[in-house]
């Protein structure tokens, strides 16, 4: 049983009216599960996301139904545990409530944009994001408290995510690095997290007025200093997982105040989900600003399978100017690159049937013997605390290259000269992520060998990577990360 605070019942009560009845009763109900499938993986042959969710449905065994408000995404029984099965390890898709999915929607990345989600832990946005930019453009992800930011890192690592910088900053270390440069921003910003006290019945224990109001301020801050990095005529998603006022309707109200130069972007929404409530910031829904709080958006428990979320679509007004050059990070000398590279060309060119990564060479860079490929459009990043500068590719050792996890997840099992699909539900697999070796010769088919014999190997769940193995004669040895192994 959700203990509410009595001062959150008794606000809610007077906003709702004739529909308090309905939202309380909300909180007796079950809540609801979501995954949303990860396009950078699941792309293929299949015609819709629907056919893709059967696909899974067969092979996981799982029982999923269409979220009616994001393409991608799909609700799940909790039986089904889908975060304990090898496709979540491999990254086909990834876990997340489903009325936070609205927010991407809404936003409408595509393919080229420079995007930035300026609170981005644990990664649910940012991986949702990435998923439509279909590996174009660029995607600053950022998370300003530490351990956040590494449980970030690995979710963009899991989802195969190859043109991400993930940083971890304060936003106002940010804002003078990347003045009007981003096409789209992402605000989730930190709340007093009333939409999830189902969810998290904890956060309800930590709920006060002050709490909320403390929020309003940050969120002002947040908002302020994501403004400034906005090109004109860009498009910025603000939201939150709050029923408050204050810090809804009440901080987009305040934001328009301080930037004139902002406008509440008239978008289509699911026809389910709540108009904004002007009156409830005090504001003539008849008048300006109050038309603009209108068209913004409520999900409400009650009303949808989702938890609580409000979200405020804002257009920066003006044109785009023509796309500036940027230099691209602290790239390795070329009269070094040879040299240093050749180890990862020979890798590149013994295990891997597609060699695309070799024409890219002016994006590599070197962090002590850890390579990485950098996305082109990366800015000059010295100075900021990059968690992950790219896509890491290995390690270079004396005389050879190892390859990275991350490598291994952002490959499709067609792009390796040896890969290795185990069935999804059986031993083998399990064993695999349990870190044991495997005989070629207690396997069952799933081998395939584009003109290798021996080499690095890309073991799969399915049609999804998963790590590496190296195969010597007919032992492969496992080489999945120790921290990441299944017990």
């Amino acid at each position: 049983m959700i203990h509410l605070p009595e001062a959150f019942c008794e606000r809610m009560r007077g906003l709702l009216g004739d529909q308090y009845g309905e939202f309380i009763a909300s909180y007796d109900r079950d809540r609801v599960q979501g995954l949303r499938l990860n396009g950078l993986k699941t792309a293929g042959p299949e015609s819709s996301p629907r056919d893709l969710a059967r696909k899974i449905e067969q092979e996981a065994g799982f029982e999923l139904q269409p979220i009616p408000w994001v393409r991608d995404g799909f609700y799940y029984r909790e039986e089904d545990r889908p975060g304990k099965h090898p496709y979540h390890e491999a990254g086909a898709y990834y876990i997340q409530e489903p009325s936070a999915m609205a927010v991407v929607e809404l936003m409408d990345p595509v393919p080229g944009d420079r995007v930035l989600d300026l609170c981005a832990a644990p990664g649910g946005k940012t991986t949702h994001i990435a998923s439509r930019l279909k590996g174009k453009g660029f995607l600053l992800s950022n998370e300003i408290h530490p351990a956040r930011a590494k449980i970030l890192s690995q979710n963009v690592e899991r989802m195969g995510v190859q043109n991400a910088v993930v940083t971890n900053e304060a936003p106002e270390r940010l804002a003078p690095r990347f003045q009007e440069f981003f096409d789209k921003i992402v605000v989730d910003a930190p709340c007093s997290g009333e939409g999830m006290f189902r969810k998290d019945p904890q956060a309800a224990d930590q709920w006060s007025p002050d709490h909320v109001a403390m929020c309003a301020a940050r969120q002002g801050d947040i908002l302020d200093q994501a403004a400034g990095m906005l090109k004109p005529g860009g498009r910025m998603v603000y939201s939150t997982c709050t029923f408050a006022p204050e810090e809804n309707e009440g901080t987009v109200l305040h934001f328009l105040e301080r930037h004139p130069d902002f406008e509440v972007e008239a978008v289509e929404g699911y026809e389910g989900f709540d108009c904004g409530k002007p009156r409830w910031a005090g504001v003539d829904p008849e008048t300006e600003p109050g038309g603009q709080l209108a068209r913004t958006f409520r999900i409400f428990p009650h009303r949808l399978e989702g938890e609580g979320h409000y979200m405020a679509v804002l257009k920066k007004k003006g044109e785009a100017p023509e796309t500036a050059e940027f230099w691209a990070g602290p790239r390795m000398a070329v009269r070094k690159q040879k040299e240093l590279l050749k180890d990862f060309a020979d890798f590149c060119r013994e295990n891997l049937a597609e060699a695309e990564w070799l024409a890219d060479q002016d994006s590599y860079v070197l962090f002590g013997d850890q390579l990485y490929l950098t996305p082109r459009e990366m800015p000059e990043m010295a100075g900021l605390k990059v968690v992950r500068p790219g896509l890491h590719l290995g390690t270079l050792k004396k005389n050879r290259f190892e390859p990275s996890h991350a490598l291994a997840l952002a490959l499709r099992p067609e792009q390796a000269r040896i890969s290795l699909r185990l069935k999804p539900q059986e031993g083998p697999v399990l064993r695999y992520l349990k870190g044991e070796t495997l005989d070629l010769n207690s396997l069952e088919g799933g081998l395939t060998s584009n003109g290798a014999g021996k080499g690095w190997v890309l073991v799969c769940a399915g049609d999804y990577s998963l790590g590496w193995a190296k195969l010597t004669g007919q032992i492969f040895k496992n080489h999945y990360p120790k921290g990441l192994r299944w017990v």
